[in-house]
């Protein structure tokens, strides 16, 4: 990367304090007095902190999103895919969020028993379901904040191709060495389950 392309993308960046204050909620702040300094040569440890951070501001995230909107982020991301093409059927909304039919149906049952979508079928092929938003979801879209992910998808786009490259397959390594390859996952950042509502407290209570 040259100094230029460096010195964009550290204009362009926002610290995680920014972003959380952007964002309308409060992010875990370290004591300067009692952080810890990782040695540089364990790369074990500082891998490890890097995931806990981003699972540490996603939980974060989906508790203030879900305290403020009760909405969660997988549930945000559906209405703005639905608002960019409605009317949109089922199976050309999960294929565009890259989840399952079956975790899609999920999560849009919770959106509708809110109020903020509508499903109907086609009118010349009853198999086909269409998903439209109403005005409370329109409503909902105008004032949550954006996904958290939409920042990491951003922040992406301005590196050139090789480091989106090396980053996606670093990580993949990660996965592999954890031997977690086996575990399905959607593209989409938030905790626990995808069509769940439930959140845990910092006592673990279930709300």
């Amino acid at each position: 990367m040259s100094d230029k392309e460096r010195a964009d993308q550290r204009s362009g960046a926002q610290t995680q304090a920014q972003v959380c204050a952007a964002e309308g909620y409060e992010v875990e702040r370290l004591d300067p007095q009692s952080a810890v300094t990782l040695p540089s040569s364990r790369y074990d440890l500082r891998v490890l902190k890097a995931l806990r951070q981003v699972i540490r501001a996603t939980d974060l995230y989906s508790r203030r999103l879900l305290t403020l909107h009760n909405i969660t982020s997988p549930q945000l991301i559906c209405l703005l895919a639905i608002s960019e093409e409605e009317p949109v059927t089922v199976s050309k909304l999960a294929k565009k969020n890259f989840i399952s039919p079956s975790t899609l149906i999920g999560i849009l049952d919770r959106l509708d028993y809110k109020g903020l979508i509508g499903r109907s079928r086609d009118t010349r092929d009853r198999r086909i379901v269409n998903v439209i938003l109403t005005e409370s979801g329109k409503d909902l879209i105008r004032n949550a904040p954006s996904p958290l992910q939409d920042k990491l998808t951003q922040a992406l786009n301005r590196l050139p191709e090789t480091e989106k490259a090396a980053i996606a397959e670093s990580i993949e390594l990660v996965v592999k060495m954890m031997d977690v390859d086996n575990v399905g996952a959607a593209p989409i950042l938030e905790v626990g389950t995808l069509g769940s509502t439930r959140v845990q407290n910092n006592q673990g209570d279930v709300k």
